[in-house]
């Protein structure tokens, strides 16, 4: 498993860019939101966190059809399906959507803080929502990994991939804008909506590989 992971970081960041072009993706609509709602810096300020977990979250959806694709390629993919159980293959997985995690999108979490000065924020709600990314971007991993498993074996599949995670999302989206602003909003709680993005992960941990181990199998039957 080690050596699987260590392989998929390596074909992430070298397959298309990788992390490059999610942290491009990330700084490009992160520099746009100021054109297109103008120079009010309070709002961008209160806007900055929702707008953070947007970019971050499109970011992600940019790159789980490669999730899969260079093992279809090599043939590798028949192997795993074929060698391993269901839970041997679900196992399989989780270190795949951790690998991709670490090469594609925790660059994202660290170009976070940054991009948060462009949203005029406070230095509380910059590293809030940075926590928040780190703890909630790989949810959005382990269920883009369903939505790449099924779409593993078409041939342009990205497209689908986005219709068919994105509405999944949302309750991630969700608790991880409101953990931030309750770091900043005085009334709102941070702690609450923060431990249930927490459970989201860990409970998706467990879902997603199974999902996209039952799909993948299917698709090779």
């Amino acid at each position: 498993m080690l050596a699987l992971f260590l392989r998929d970081i390596r074909l992430s960041i070298r397959a298309g860019g990788g992390a490059l072009v999610g942290v491009i993706f990330f700084l490009a609509v992160i520099v746009t939101i100021p054109f297109g709602v103008g120079p009010d810096l309070n709002l961008l300020s209160r806007i900055g966190p929702a707008i953070l977990w947007i970019a971050a979250l499109l970011a992600c959806l940019l790159g789980l059809d490669r999730l899969f694709q260079a093992d279809r390629e090599d043939g590798s993919l028949d192997l795993l399906v074929l060698n391993g159980d269901r839970h041997m293959l679900a196992l399989t997985v989780l270190t795949k959507c951790l690998a991709h995690w670490t090469g594609s999108v925790l660059p994202l979490v660290v170009a976070a803080p940054l991009l948060g000065l462009f949203m005029n924020m406070e230095p509380l709600g910059i590293g809030a929502t940075a926590l928040t990314l780190l703890i909630g971007t790989p949810a959005i991993t382990f269920i883009g990994a369903a939505g790449a498993a099924v779409a593993v074996a078409l041939p342009r599949g990205g497209l689908l991939i986005s219709v068919l995670v994105l509405p999944l999302t949302i309750p991630v989206l969700i608790f991880g804008v409101s953990a931030s602003y309750g770091a900043v909003a005085d009334p709102a709680p941070f702690l609450q909506p923060f431990l249930i993005l927490a459970a989201l992960t860990l409970f998706l941990a467990v879902v997603g590989p199974l999902a996209a181990a039952l799909a993948l199998r299917h698709g090779t039957d």
